[in-house]
Parts: C-alpha cells; structure tokens; sequence
C-alpha cells in the first residue's frame, strides 16, 4: 500500500558504499505503507557501481548535483521537487524497519504534530547487531528544551510536514549541523513536534563521524547554530556563548574521549 501523501528525500554521494545504499532503499520499498514518491539527489558526480544501484531500484525520481556541495545543498534541491505533504529523510547508508512510515504517519496525524521524529538503533558494521539505543525527548516541551543544547531530532526518522519546512527557509549551508539548523527554525516559528520513543530506523554510526567533528567547517556552523538559537528565541546569548564554549570544548577532545562521552550523553 502506497500512502499518497509522502515522499521520502535521499541524498547520496560518491563515499557511499553500494551496499549500504541497497539496503537502504530495498528498506523503503519493504514499507508496510511505501510513500508515493521517492527523490534521490546526487550530490555530485558518483562511482558507476553507486549508479548501478540507483538503476536496479524501481520508483526513483532523481536529480543530480554538477559537483558535491554537500548535504544541505542536495537535501535543498531535493526538498524543491518534493510534491506531497509530508516528507520523510532516509540516510543512503541507513535502514528503516519495516513499519516505520505506517507508524509514523499514523501518530503525527492523530497527534496532529508538524514534525515527527523516533528512536534509533545505532550500529557499526551489521544492522542485525545493533550496539545502542538512542532515544530524545518525546513531548513538544521536553523537544523545546533539549534543543538549546542539541538536534532534538534523529535525522534517519525525520518526519515533516513539507510545507512548514519550505516556510521557515528549508535547508540551509550549515555544514554538519544543516538538520539542527532547521529544526531550531521550525520550534522557533511555533511548529509542533513530537518523538516517538520505539526504534524505528537503524542508524551507521562509525569513528569516522567523530573525526569530522574536528573540522574547522563544523566549528564555523557552531557559531550560524547558535546565532539561530537565540534569533528564534530558544537561549539567550549568554547561553549561547556558553553553548558555544561547551560543544567546542566536547570536540577537542581525543576521539576516544568524544565516544566515551557520546555513549554517556545518547545511549540507553
């Protein structure tokens, strides 16, 4: 079954593995409720066997980027050429379980709530043996609050409706944090939001991603984040200077003291 109303947006690009993007997308087509469109955006060019699997994979509408501009520039173009009501994020190289959309749909209708978000299971190498949980808060309030410290939302479950995304700006050049950026936006413009607390997708997560968390780029969009915060009246600047301090603080740290202090922070 189809629901007619959804489109779920991927962006991928050429350090994606094609086995992580096939199972990927064989996840969106084993919903138990598929969504009516499917956007891919490429970011760039890509490896002919990341082409070979965008080709084998039925039902995609995509779009390509002339070189890699990052996330927030291919999920932008991507959110252009969304047609339905409601849009939902897949990671290239993550997995939703199988009732995901059903679930989600369901609950952000009857709660009647613009952004929908749910937990995840973090692994490594195999899907099958997942290593964490990571839950974040479930009520409107308690999602208010957590966001002046941190994405109050799981990307790889992202739920939205199409048209406040577009009404606060969509996605903009934030590197690393383009997803943080929008949500802070949306709570700033009063959108409601809700978590779900059951896992609904299984999110990679690899030291790799903490060694980009030393880049001077992500250091750059601590400063756009925080400026964001206090215009949508989440922190006040003195809070977001000591945010500041605090998250740059976090980074510095040797990577095996990031993990460390990530596992503390996010898993249950």
């Amino acid at each position: 079954m189809r629901d007619p109303e959804l489109t779920v947006l991927v962006t991928v690009y050429d350090k994606i593995s094609p086995a992580h993007l096939r199972a990927s997308l064989a996840s969106i087509h084993s919903q138990t409720v598929e969504p009516a469109d499917i956007v891919v955006v490429e970011d760039g060019p890509l490896p002919a066997a990341l082409r070979a699997v965008l080709d084998s994979s039925p039902d995609l509408r995509r779009f390509s980027l002339p070189r890699n501009l990052g996330a927030s520039a291919a999920s932008q173009r991507g959110l252009e050429e969304v047609r339905t009501r409601w849009l939902a994020r897949q990671d290239a190289d993550d997995i939703s379980l199988p009732h995901r959309f059903e679930r989600q749909l369901d609950r952000a209708r009857a709660l009647e709530v613009d952004v929908l978000g749910a937990a995840v299971l973090e692994f490594d190498t195999d899907p099958e043996e997942p290593r964490a949980l990571r839950a974040l808060p479930t009520t409107h309030e308690t999602i208010r609050r957590y966001a002046r410290i941190n994405n109050p939302v799981n990307n790889p479950t992202l739920l939205a409706r199409t048209d406040a995304i577009r009404a606060v700006g969509g996605y903009r050049n934030v590197p690393y944090q383009e997803d943080y950026d929008l949500m802070i936006r949306l709570l700033g413009a009063g959108y409601r939001f809700y978590n779900l607390p059951e896992p609904l997708a299984k999110f990679r997560v690899t030291d790799e991603q903490f060694t980009r968390r030393k880049s001077r780029e992500l250091t750059a969009s601590e400063r756009t984040i925080q400026r964001t915060l206090v215009a949508s009246g989440l922190v006040s600047r003195p809070r977001a200077v000591a945010n500041y301090v605090a998250r740059t603080a976090y980074r510095r740290l040797p990577a095996t003291a990031m993990i460390a202090a990530y596992r503390r922070l996010f898993h249950r």
